[in-house]
């Protein structure tokens, strides 16, 4: 059986790699092979974001992308044909500090310095990801950029002067990558067909070998999973990969869906968003967010930015967690599924996919290729909310999501309400629904339809909320939502800011 090695940049030059498992993470390869301990080994599961790196690609039109994502979570064979950077890279020829670390320095934001180098990873990706005579960026979109990095001793007051300062060309003067030179790096390392790499089970080669598949095509990576039903998909990895760096997996044969442009795609038509499934979860939001600024906070309050950065929208509505974020929206919109095995393509919506805890009705050999979202309706009354014990990267103890059609006599046409963390699946609330639909959204059916909620759910007890606070909540959510899109003086927004004309910006992630 034929294998090809791991082939990407690091430190300039094309790095390659053969027999280490397919699991194998990024931050073990740093730290254990290379012996690049700038990358701190934290908490193995992306929340802390000490092993924070950046990784390079070529997006649609060839140019080089940078996004921060988590090497303890990151699968070595998905580095194939990428560039990897990290804290060490930063160091100038001259020995000098780059503008991110000599700010950190002169703000004084680190103290015992664990977590540094992830900080400083997370900013140069903000500092190389500014154009040349852009805006620089606010506390906001820095709040973001750091919000998978976890502080313990300094505080992050001078973290983020720190993440002011370094665009200050009168302090330090500018420090750009070569991106051209990058990009011709990159585009030689592509592959023109399926990258196949075999390594030793996790276990050690006398259990013998498992096979990594990065298929390029649709049609191919439709073929590889129809061929091996058994084999794993494989997305971002940001939920896969604590089943290797926490109990310990064998994951057998994968299949990675990073490198197939069709499941990467976003289209729009006047009735749909189509997103694919192997879009990264931030740029899947942003797509949700031109249609509905609604989803603006959901959006900024959805783990953190190196976990949607790896992250895909598919993989989380496939993963099927009760507690998944993007579920309740996508389920209040009445998205459809497009599957796919071989050559046969069925649509399903949603809200029929779930059959069980962690449970859907996926054939075998079958896959979810895209997510179809309707486009939204001039009668359409939207909102999200998640309740969790912290603002930002937090798992939910209640998601939930409203969308009513109000015609002009003040009737509802259609209602859609749907939570998660309240039952074994995201759940529409049937019985909230059947109450509204037809009734006048005024105060009195708000107050049957939360009533009603008790027939729709039985919340668990667990450490993130008691069934009886869950259920209160979610009332006191839908309420949220009357007091927000009634007729007669309607409370204030206050989350969401209003796209610009060309609907690509919004103040994500605005704080009550």
């Amino acid at each position: 059986m034929t294998t090809q090695t791991i082939r990407f940049l690091h430190r300039g030059t094309v790095h390659e790699v053969h027999d280490l498992p397919p699991t194998r993470t990024v931050l073990q390869h740093l730290r254990e092979d290379l012996r690049a301990c700038g990358t701190k080994e934290g908490c193995a599961e992306g929340d802390c974001g000490a092993c924070t790196v950046v990784v390079g690609e070529l997006d649609g039109e060839g140019r080089l992308a940078l996004k921060a994502v988590n090497a303890c979570i990151q699968f070595l064979p998905t580095l194939d044909g990428q560039a990897l950077y990290t804290v060490e890279d930063l160091r100038q020829p001259d020995g000098a500090l780059h503008p991110v670390q000599q700010a950190m320095v002169d703000c004084h934001g680190s103290q015992c310095g664990f977590c540094t180098p992830g900080f400083v990873m997370s900013l140069w990706a903000l500092y190389e990801n500014q154009p040349a005579g852009a805006a620089l960026p606010g506390r906001d979109e820095i709040d973001q950029a750091v919000s998978g990095n976890l502080c313990r001793c300094t505080g992050y007051r001078p973290i983020i002067e720190a993440a002011l300062r370094m665009f200050d060309e009168t302090c330090y003067p500018r420090v750009a990558l070569d991106r051209g030179s990058v990009e011709a790096q990159l585009r030689a390392l592509q592959r023109s067909g399926t990258f196949e790499y075999r390594g030793p089970d996790v276990r050690g080669a006398a259990h013998g070998e498992s096979t990594f598949y990065a298929p390029r095509t649709l049609e191919a990576f439709a073929t590889l999973r129809a061929s091996h039903p058994e084999a794993r998909v494989l997305a971002g990895g940001t939920d896969v990969g604590l089943w290797v760096t926490k109990q310990f997996r064998d994951l057998g044969e994968l299949i990675y869906t990073g490198n197939v442009a069709e499941l990467r795609a976003i289209a729009r038509d006047a009735q749909t968003l189509t997103i694919g499934a192997a879009v990264p979860l931030e740029e899947a939001w942003a797509a949700l967010a031109i249609d509905y600024p609604e989803l603006a906070e959901l959006w900024a309050r959805f783990a953190s930015l190196p976990i949607r950065n790896a992250g895909t929208l598919g993989g989380n509505v496939a993963n099927g967690s009760p507690i998944g974020d993007s579920m309740p929206a996508l389920l209040a919109l009445d998205a459809t599924l497009v599957l796919r095995r071989a050559a046969r393509v069925r649509a399903l919506p949603l809200a029929a996919f779930y059959t069980g805890y962690q449970k859907n009705a996926l054939e075998a050999g079958e896959f979810v290729e895209s997510i179809r979202v309707p486009r939204p309706s001039p009668t359409l009354r939207f909102r999200t909310y998640k309740i969790a014990k912290r603002y930002d990267q937090d798992i939910s103890a209640v998601c939930a999501a409203f969308a009513l059609d109000v015609r002009d006599d003040g009737t509802i046409a259609n209602a859609r309400i749907a939570y998660g963390g309240m039952a074994a699946i995201p759940q529409r609330a049937a019985h909230a629904e059947a109450l509204l639909t037809g009734a006048r959204w005024d105060e009195h059916g708000a107050q049957r339809a939360m009533e009603a909620l008790a027939s729709d759910y039985r919340p668990l007890t667990d450490m993130r909320a008691s069934s009886a606070y869950r259920l209160k909540v979610a009332r006191n959510l839908l309420w949220r939502c009357w007091l927000e899109t009634r007729d007669d003086a309607p409370l204030a927004l206050r989350d969401v800011d209003a796209f610009a004309d060309d609907g690509e910006t919004v103040a994500a992630g605005a704080k009550p």
